[in-house]
Parts: structure tokens; C-alpha cells; sequence
């Protein structure tokens, strides 16, 4: 349907409308005022209840870390043949939360989806503190963390040198890469908010820090231009990364011969899920955030209602690849690939299967109706139980395709010990650490972006006919 120049916004279908990305009036004075200024503020009492907890689950995490590297590996729960087990399941995991972040800040930024410029900047913390908690499992899965520097390649008296055709060596690099891009495109962003700040504050020692952070930003039209060129460059880089980092992360499974690992559907199917996942985690981050830091002027149902349909969107792709996986062993006529599949479904370990199939299958079909998109009761649900799905699912690709082998003789059933369970609620309380004092310390929104999709900054407002 083609809309006349002369068509006034009432004449307008609804549906053609687009709607709003904030309520009430935003003013540029007044969207400073109310994301600047919060860092300034005392945080409230429910804040340092919140960090309490979150400290707690962190120590808990470091005095499990530091009981391992004490005892060894043995004090985890891995045995032959499961010698991976909760240590890559978290470091999936954790790499997996990350991509939504990417996907919100660098994809949609190319697409020029204005929608995620209020939620860009969270997403995009998000995913260096996943990271964070992702790179802590390698390393002490290696069992001697003070020689990880062994794997990367340099010249050295020992005559090592690093096997470039193995996966693993691949994962040091994307996830090192994907690390360093994440935190120059989030750092780059922050610049001019950090900025304002540093105009704003009456503080001379917060002055000093933003002085340094800002790194001489002066808001001037060549500082614009070479932040634009820069932040362009840094997107597209970015975005290669969202679809690459996963990809090679599913290659630790994919290139080896372990029934259930070796499918060529594994890359494609490994980003789908960590979007889903990350996207979950945004969205439970983002409600809490918005109640308690009274943003629901500009962080909108529109923002909440479009995440919740690319949950629902990759919950789709999740079970097209379930089945396709079912299909590949029903077809290929491989007892191997055949007996582990019917592994997930009735074996030792088939709850954690249909704990899966629940999670991200059945569950995020609520999403189909708005009202489920927009209320905070079944869009928490969701996500929650995406965050748990997901992560079973790396349990039973990695748990349940090992603890059965080709040799029978060697079949052990696997059971994580309190250590394991430790340094997986370390990492919790890590990332929601990290979480709160972001929160705390920095601007949760790009104001910056945000005024770009304020009315005043529409080129259709600076004419005559502005509704055209």
C-alpha cells in the first residue's frame, strides 16, 4: 500500500504505524537527566541486598576454584570416558549468553533497527561479563592454568609449538578476538556519554576518572566523524563474529567422530542457540533494570515485546534442529548415531532430554500471543526456562554423547560433585556482579543513540510537510 505525500498521520492505517520507542515526552535535556545523573545518586537499600547475594554466590565460586587447583581436577565429578563435562558446558554456555549482546549492538546497528538503541548498551556489557565467565572454565580445565600461556604460538626453548588443525587452538583465538572487538565497540560507544558526565559531575575525583575515560572528547564535528567511521567498522567486524565464534566452538564437537558430535548441522545449530539463550538473559536483566531504575519511559513493551519474538523465532529453529538431528539417525541407518539419540530420549540420562525439548521447545510456544510477549509473569517464565533449557542442552550434547562410547567396557555413569555445582554458581554471581555495579557506575542507555530517534532529530520534522 502506497501512502500519498498529502496523507496526514491520522489517515494512516494502525497497522502501518510505527509504534513508539518511548513514552511520554523525551527531551535531550531530560533523557541526560534521568540516565546521567543515576550514577551520581546513593543506590537504593534493595541494591546492596542485591550485590550481598551476588558476592556471596562469586565467593562461593572462588573457594571452589581454589579447592580445585588445591586437589586437582579429581575434585570434580569427570571420570573416563567423561572427561569434558560441567567445565565445557559452562564455557558453551557462557560464550552463548554473549551473542545477543553482539547481535543487538552490531547486526541491528547494520540493519539500522532503531529499536535497540535503548537496549544496545546493556546487551552489550552483558556480553564482555559473559565472556568473562566464559574464559574462567578453559583455563582451569587445563588442570595447570599458570602454563595456559602454552597455547599460544610463540618462539620458545621447549620446542612446543601449537597444533593449528586442532579446534581447541581455534577456540583460543575467536573467543580472544571476539572478547577484544566486544569490549573496543562497547568502550567506543560509551565515549561521549562518558563525556557528559564528565561535564555534569561536581566531583573532582569522578571528574578526573571521566576525564581520562572520555579521552579528550570534545563532541566536535571531526570527533563525530571519525566515531561514525570507526563505530561502523567495528559493527561490521562484530557481526562476522556473532555467526564465526560459535561456529568454531561447535567445531570442538562437529570434527570429531563421537556419535551424536559429528554433524555438519552443528555450526548453524550452535548459534541459533546461543542467540536464544542470550536473548533470554538480556530479557530477564532488562525487566529488573527497568523497574528498578524507573526506565519504562525508554525502555518500552515495544523493546520487550520484539525480544520476546526472536526467542520465540529461534525457539522455531531449536526444534526444526532437534528434529533434524532425530531424522540423521533414523536415516543414516548408524546403530552408533541411532543408539545415542534414543540416548536423549530414554536412556540414563533421557530426563535431561525432555527437560531440553521442555524448556526450549514447548514453553516458549506462549510467545505466539501478545499479551504472553508483554506481561512480565510469562515472559519471565520463558526466559527463565530457556536459560535452564539451554543450558541442559549442552549437558546432554556433552554428558550424555560420552558417558557411552564405542567400547561398552568402559561406560561409566557420570555425577557432578558440590565442587562443580560451586564454580557454576560462582559464575552466576559473577556475571550479575558485574552486572550491578555496570549498572551502578556507567550509563545503562546510550543517550546518544536515544536522541537520534527523538523527534527533534527527524529529518521529516524540520519540514513544512512533516507527516508526509
Amino acid at each position: 500500500m502506497k501512502l500519498d505525500a498529502a496523507t496526514s498521520a491520522g489517515d494512516i492505517p494502525e497497522g502501518l504505524v510505527e509504534p513508539s520507542l518511548y513514552v511520554g515526552k523525551v527531551t535531550p535535556g531530560s533523557l541526560d537527566d534521568q540516565v546521567l545523573a543515576f550514577p551520581e545518586t546513593r543506590p537504593p537499600r534493595q541494591w546492596y541486598i542485591a550485590l550481598a547475594i551476588t558476592l556471596t554466590a562469586a565467593l562461593v565460586g572462588v573457594v571452589s576454584i581454589g579447592y580445585t587447583f588445591y586437589i586437582g581436577i579429581g575434585a570434580w565429578g569427570n571420570t573416563s570416558p567423561v572427561f569434558w563435562a560441567f567445565d565445557i558446558i559452562n564455557f558453551v554456555f557462557w560464550v552463548g549468553i554473549g551473542h545477543a549482546g553482539t547481535l543487538i549492538s552490531a547486526i541491528l546497528f547494520l540493519f539500522r533497527k532503531r529499536w535497540r538503541n535503548a537496549i544496545a548498551r546493556f546487551a552489550e556489557a552483558m556480553t564482555i561479563f559473559a565472556v568473562i565467565c566464559a574464559v574462567i572454565f578453559p583455563l582451569i580445565h587445563v588442570g595447570r592454568p599458570w602454563l595456559a600461556y602454552w597455547l599460544f604460538p610463540y618462539p620458545n626453548q621447549r620446542a612446543l609449538w601449537t597444533n593449528f588443525r586442532s579446534p581447541l587452538l581455534w577456540d583460543v583465538f575467536a573467543v580472544n578476538t571476539y572478547f577484544s572487538v566486544s569490549l573496543m565497540f562497547w568502550y567506543l560507544g560509551l565515549i561521549p556519554d562518558i563525556a557528559s558526565m564528565r561535564d555534569r559531575t561536581t566531583s573532582k575525583l569522578r571528574k578526573l576518572i571521566y576525564t581520562v575515560l572520555a579521552m579528550g572528547w570534545r563532541g566536535a564535528a571531526t570527533h563525530w566523524q571519525h566515531y561514525e567511521k570507526a563505530y561502523l567498522l567495528l559493527a561490521g567486524l562484530a557481526t562476522g563474529l556473532v555467526l564465526s565464534v560459535h561456529s568454531v566452538v561447535s567445531f570442538d564437537f562437529a570434527t570429531s567422530v563421537v556419535p551424536g558430535w559429528h554433524m555438519t548441522i552443528f555450526p548453524p545449530y550452535f548459534v541459533a542457540g546461543a542467540i536464544f539463550a542470550g536473548f533470554a538473559m538480556v530479557v530477564m536483566v532488562l525487566v529488573v533494570v527497568r523497574e528498578t531504575m524507573q526506565l519504562k519511559n525508554l525502555i518500552t513493551m515495544r523493546h520487550l515485546d520484539v525480544m520476546n519474538k526472536v526467542i520465540l523465532a529461534m525457539s522455531c529453529i531449536m526444534g526444526y534442529s532437534y528434529m533434524m538431528e532425530g531424522f540423521t539417525a533414523w536415516y543414516s541407518m548408524n546403530e552408533f548415531l541411532h543408539h545415542g539419540f534414543m540416548n536423549i530420549i530414554t536412556g540414563t540420562y533421557g530426563w535431561a532430554g525432555w527437560v531440553t525439548i521442555s524448556c526450549n521447545i514447548l514453553i516458549p510456544q506462549i510467545l505466539w500471543f501478545r499479551k504472553a510477549r508483554t506481561s512480565y509473569f510469562w515472559m519471565i517464565l520463558v526466559a527463565v526456562g530457556v536459560t535452564i533449557g539451554m543450558w541442559f542442552e549442552r549437558f546432554v550434547i556433552i554428558v550424555i554423547s560420552l558417558h557411552q562410547d564405542f567400547l561398552p567396557s568402559a561406560w561409566r555413569i557420570y555425577k557432578p560433585t558440590m565442587v562443580d555445582f560451586g564454580v557454576l554458581l560462582g559464575t552466576f554471581g559473577i556475571f550479575f556482579t558485574l552486572v550491578l555495579l555496570f549498572a551502578r557506575v556507567l550509563p545503562v542507555i546510550a543517550t546518544t543513540e536515544v536522541k537520534a530517534i527523538l523527534p527533534d532529530a527527524q529529518p521529516s520534522h524540520h519540514g513544512d510537510d512533516h507527516h508526509a
